[in-house]
């Protein structure tokens, strides 16, 4: 799958860009902010978007919100150190706490694309 990471720390992000590949996954851009985020995501069309809440410029929520408005099928993973219940009903299909564990990124990442694979074959 195609991965955005959106985190306003350069070395989580750098971190989450190297645990997406050993999970066999491809980053496709490693931005800083929502704004960036939300440019990026218009840009690349990820099929995930593993984003950390808290941003400076524009956060995480307000940026998942703008793009779920424009893409409602997007798939947009917090990854936080805030608890999960902080993060409920802002759209994003799932919670990564940080720091991020290889194994729990990778099986994250492959049960969504396997969703992706199910709803691919059911619109054919």
């Amino acid at each position: 799958m195609r991965i955005l990471i959106a985190d306003d720390q350069a070395g989580v992000g750098n971190t989450l860009a190297l645990l997406v590949s050993a999970a066999k996954h491809h980053v496709v851009k490693v931005v800083s902010s929502g704004a960036e985020a939300i440019r990026a995501y218009r840009i690349y069309k990820p099929d995930v978007v593993l984003m950390d809440y808290s941003m400076g410029r524009l956060n995480g929520g307000t940026a998942c919100r703008y793009i779920l408005t424009e893409d409602p099928a997007a798939r947009i993973v917090f990854v936080s150190g805030r608890p999960a219940t902080d993060l409920a009903d802002i759209g994003a299909v799932a919670f990564l706490p940080k720091p991020v564990e290889l194994k729990d990124l990778q099986e994250l990442l492959n049960n969504i694309d396997t969703q992706l694979v199910f709803d691919y074959a059911r619109a054919r």
